[in-house]
């Protein structure tokens, strides 16, 4: 969850820190610091967001040539300035900033004061750097080795960068199920950080540690090396993100921009995919297991959150067009209920950062069982790209945004690309169907683009609901994920309580919510089971509630029985998803920015979860 960067090289180093810190931000801000090694350490560290600190900082001596920062999602210890990193070894001569759990620091905590080691913090990253001090003096070997040593009789997850003032050119980074990317400069400048986010500006030359590598930078060399102490030869690769991306291109929220990037995001996402003309959807990490759709017992998908959302859309997809059977899963409820995995299941992992803790231990226990696994993710070199056997990457670009938009409506573009692909090689469709729904496919950003415009319209419905302390959001068939995940977005940057329930399902509880003080918002377009959703509608009607539509274009049947309707271009069943979500984004876009809340940082919330 939380952003790490480091520097060694020739440049001021705080720098280079505090800009790396703004771009990290999103993977936390409970507080923030940053260590420079001048001679000593010196160690500055503020609760609250990145510009507190570099408030704090303004009159202080930030000279340095090399540096560590931290921006905090807290998980042990509430966040203030003490539980801030990074953390100092007992004498202070080492810093340590950390992203992750130390599962079993209580038990070492408990036998390092026994040692006579004091701590000033909560958390369990202290620990770790007391233990590795403690190492470093009782077996008397090198900084790098009581690292090594240390990490050892570590449990948990970690990507760790430590400084020390003895070892002046220095720096020591380790990773275990948290990221970790070394940029390498020139002139002997490195760079560490938990993405690419912080390096893109000064390198495009990276290296992405593996699970359990030590990387060891010293007078302008690296050497990266596992915890069992084998020298491995790191792969130099090349970043393709563009500075460009990561930064907010005259809107006033990164949220705002990257829901008006969808119509560019859905279309990168299946450029060199989809042969039209000859009805063919090319996807080679598909393409490869021709010989397993035909066997499988079933198809398993997993995620969290909005990936989640987009995997029950994809359930959808893929049992309508393959006729194969399909299972979504909670990823975090995934590995602690034993479920049964055969080698006939494939396992579909999603998770925009590609990071996601619970999603990797659900793909590793997959793979125990002999499934085979395919991951869905946004960033080129994370961690469930090279956990899984194949994969797609969503080309969604970066996403700031803590509340995902584009990663949902690019998932769900790439779930639909593996239906029609497998339904395909299954001859489940005809080529003339699979042409109708490729040529609606490539519609789909026209048609967004149709909706966006509707941007202002929508920022009055929000002005009329914005004080709403409670929301219903209803939808049937392939709308009823579209109404969770709109629920989700409200709750999460609105702070407003927000359900989501399939629109039958009302009268069997959430009917008794309704009265005139509750907005219920309805994704009610022309499909199958249009009329069914009518009397939905009806039925909140009778009970006073206030009705917000999502419409079909020209619906004058909706609209006479609605508060406020939002119109949509007509789309096929199927892919409504992509477009009927599109107007409740901005609606809780709209609804978060007029009760004042901060829609790209929202309150406990991190964009990468990479604790369980």
């Amino acid at each position: 969850m939380c952003g790490i960067v480091a520097y060694i090289g020739k440049q001021e180093a705080y720098p280079i820190l505090i800009k790396g810190l703004k771009r990290l931000e999103y993977r936390g801000y409970d507080s923030a610091g940053v260590a420079l090694l001048d001679g000593g350490i010196k160690t500055y560290k503020k609760a609250g967001k990145v510009s507190e600190l570099e408030n704090f900082v303004q009159d202080k001596d930030t000279r340095g040539n090399i540096g560590i920062g931290h921006t905090r999602w807290a998980t042990h210890g509430e966040p203030n300035d003490r539980n801030a990193h990074p953390h100092l070894s007992q004498d202070g001569g080492l810093a340590i900033i950390h992203n992750g759990i130390i599962e079993n620091y209580t038990s070492l905590k408990e036998e390092l004061i026994k040692r006579g080691h004091s701590f000033k913090s909560d958390t369990d990253t202290e620990v770790l750097i007391h233990l590795i001090e403690d190492v470093l003096k009782k077996a008397n070997v090198p900084l790098e080795e009581a690292v090594r040593i240390a990490l050892s009789e570590v449990v948990g997850a970690y990507a760790i960068v430590i400084v020390s003032k003895d070892d002046h050119n220095m720096l020591i980074g380790a990773r275990k199920g948290s990221p970790m990317v070394v940029g390498i400069g020139k002139d002997g400048e490195y760079f560490i950080a938990s993405d690419a986010s912080p390096i893109i500006e000064f390198t495009k030359n990276v290296y992405y540690l593996e699970d359990g590598e030590v990387v060891y930078i010293q007078d302008g060399e690296m050497v990266v090396k596992t915890i069992d102490n084998k020298v491995r030869n790191p792969y130099i690769q090349e970043l393709e993100m563009n500075l460009e991306a990561l930064e907010k291109g005259g809107y006033e929220h990164f949220m705002l921009k990257e829901i008006f990037e969808q119509p560019r995001s859905i279309i990168d996402n299946f450029r060199g995919r989809i042969r039209t003309n000859s009805s063919q959807i090319v996807m080679a990490g598909i393409d490869q297991f021709d010989h397993k759709f035909k066997n499988l017992n079933r198809i398993l998908i997993v995620g969290c959150g909005t990936s989640w959302h987009a995997g029950l859309v994809g359930e959808y997809l893929i049992e309508e067009f393959t006729r194969i059977p399909v299972e979504i899963e909670y990823a975090s409820e995934f590995r602690y209920r034993n479920p049964v995995i055969t080698e006939n299941d494939f396992v579909i992992a999603i998770s925009q950062s590609g990071e996601t803790a619970d999603t990797l231990a659900a793909i590793q226990l997959a793979k125990e069982k002999g499934a085979t696994i395919f991951g869905i993710c946004n960033v080129v070199g994370s961690s469930i790209p090279r956990a899984t056997h194949a994969g797609a990457y969503t080309h969604a670009g970066p996403e700031i945004g803590v509340a995902s938009t584009k990663a949902f409506t690019a998932q769900v573009t790439v779930l639909t690309l593996m239906a029609l692909s497998i339904a395909q090689k299954l001859g489940h469709i005809t080529q003339t169907r699979m042409q109708e729904l490729l040529t609606e496919l490539e519609s789909i950003p026209e048609k967004i683009e149709k909706v966006l415009r509707s941007n202002e319209y929508i920022k009055g419905v929000a002005e009329k609901y914005k004080d709403a302390k409670n929301f219903l959001y209803l939808g049937r068939g392939y709308n009823f994920p579209v109404a969770l995940e709109g629920a989700l977005k409200l709750k999460e940057i609105s702070y407003i309580h927000a359900e989501g329930y399939p629109a039958a399902e009302m009268k069997h509880g959430p009917i008794a919510l309704i009265d005139e003080e509750m907005p219920v918002v309805v994704v009610a377009t022309k499909d199958s089971i249009y009329e069914k959703v009518i009397s939905n509608i009806q039925e909140v009607k009778a009970r006073k509630g206030k009705i917000i539509a999502i419409v079909t274009e020209g619906d004058d049947k909706v609209r006479s029985m609605a508060d406020f309707v939002i119109e949509i271009p007509e789309v096929e069943e199927a892919l409504a998803p992509l477009v009927a979500t599109i107007p409740l984004q901005l609606l809780a876009y709209h609804i978060a920015v007029m009760r004042g809340c901060n829609v790209d940082q929202p309150r406990n919330l991190a964009k990468s979860v990479t604790v369980e």
